[in-house]
């Protein structure tokens, strides 16, 4: 029997001759090539994207054409052109409300039912009482709301971010075990959308999740925090001391002492008061800021007797402080400052508490003794339109 591996030697290397010529030419025209190569490459990917992306928009906007003027027919027809809706003269909860009108076949497709969600929760924006109320019970007996829970459930955070929102704009409660977890996500986006859907959502402790917070409330994550809390209704506001005294996160602390100036919550003098002792000198900035907003005059003694030991921040934001409190006991350490003093915030800082605290005598005397530079300083001081 021939053998058929007779002509076959494992120490032959296989060749592949198109290899085997691009090896043989010189490094420059391989790495030329392979860039070549890489940039074609791209190129075509992009474009395929870019082709792809237009025909789901084509498509997206052919479903519109046809799926809007259905869903808005509905909805005028059986929601807002009710005349007993109009009128408010019958509770949304008793209302007549035909749901198989709503059960189309076209809505059973995913694309379809999410297009349905987002067009009740447009208009429920829209409309306020009964209308609002009406929409809402649509949504909730349609299931949509499992639509929006099953999207909590998943696993990337943006579909995680869309499903947290559909249930705030249609006021539905989602349970703590649901929602407090991901209010200290470690993506930004998500933490953010999270803590403002419990703060809207929560009847009782809607500031329960800043127990559990460590990671830090970013500026911008403060100011969508800030809006929510304030132009909520009936919100359960707590004491806000309660964190400022046993907070580990700094930037939790740094936002309570933001809402207790915002509510005048006076009771928390002493707990603010307590921070005088902290090591960061931006936390101890802030809540002498705090001091000064409320007026707490308790500390204006701790203050003065602590300010030679203070960094430039804490110093400036104690001179305002002085100033606000408005008890005139500190006009002499006021004019020492604004006369000694070789750093020009701190002049203009002690000015601006002396127009507030001294007579207008003392302001005279100061303009008449002063240099330029000085006089400068307290007519700057004594405009009216300057916030201080």
């Amino acid at each position: 029997m021939p053998d058929i591996f007779a002509d076959f030697s494992p120490e032959e290397p296989v060749r592949i001759p198109l290899l085997d010529s691009f090896l043989e030419l010189p490094v420059i025209i391989q790495i030329a090539v392979i860039f070549i190569f890489i940039s074609s490459a791209s190129i075509v990917f992009i474009q395929v994207r870019i082709w792809f992306t237009r025909y789901k928009g084509h498509r997206m906007q052919k479903r519109l054409a046809v799926l809007l003027p259905l869903i808005d027919n509905l909805i005028s027809e059986h929601i807002i052109l009710r005349n007993d809706v109009m009128n408010n003269s019958v509770h949304a909860d008793n209302a007549d409300l035909d749901i198989d009108a709503f059960r189309l076949r076209e809505f059973r497709k995913k694309g379809n039912k999410q297009i349905l969600i987002d067009r009740l929760i447009s208009y429920r924006k829209g409309f306020s009482g009964s209308t609002g109320a009406l929409l809402r019970r649509l949504y909730l007996e349609l299931d949509l709301d499992k639509v929006s829970f099953k999207k909590m459930k998943r696993s990337q955070w943006n579909t995680k971010v869309r499903g947290i929102r559909e249930l705030t704009d249609m006021d539905i409660s989602i349970s703590d075990v649901n929602i407090l977890p991901l209010t200290n996500s470690k993506r930004n986006e998500l933490r953010s959308e999270a803590r403002n859907a419990y703060i809207k959502l929560s009847k009782n402790e809607p500031f329960k999740f800043f127990d559990i917070s460590t990671e830090p409330l970013l500026k911008w994550d403060q100011i969508e925090l800030f809006k929510t809390i304030t132009t909520t209704e009936n919100i359960a506001l707590p004491s806000f001391a309660r964190w400022v005294t046993y907070s580990s996160n700094k930037s939790i602390v740094s936002f309570c002492l933001k809402l207790i100036v915002h509510y005048n919550q006076i009771d928390a003098g002493p707990a603010v008061v307590k921070l005088l002792d902290n090591k960061d000198h931006v936390l101890r900035a802030e809540a002498i800021n705090c001091l000064g907003k409320l007026k707490y005059e308790e500390v204006e003694q701790q203050l003065l007797h602590i300010y030679s030991n203070q960094p430039l921040n804490c110093q400036l934001e104690i001179l305002k402080a002085i100033g606000r409190m408005e008890t005139r006991h500190s006009v002499l350490f006021l004019k020492q400052e604004f006369l000694y003093s070789t750093d020009f915030d701190i002049r203009k800082n002690a000015a601006r508490s002396l127009v507030r605290n001294a007579p207008k005598a003392l302001i005279e005397e100061l303009m008449a003794s002063s240099s330029e530079d000085g006089q400068l300083i307290l007519k700057h001081s004594m405009n009216p339109l300057i916030k201080y």
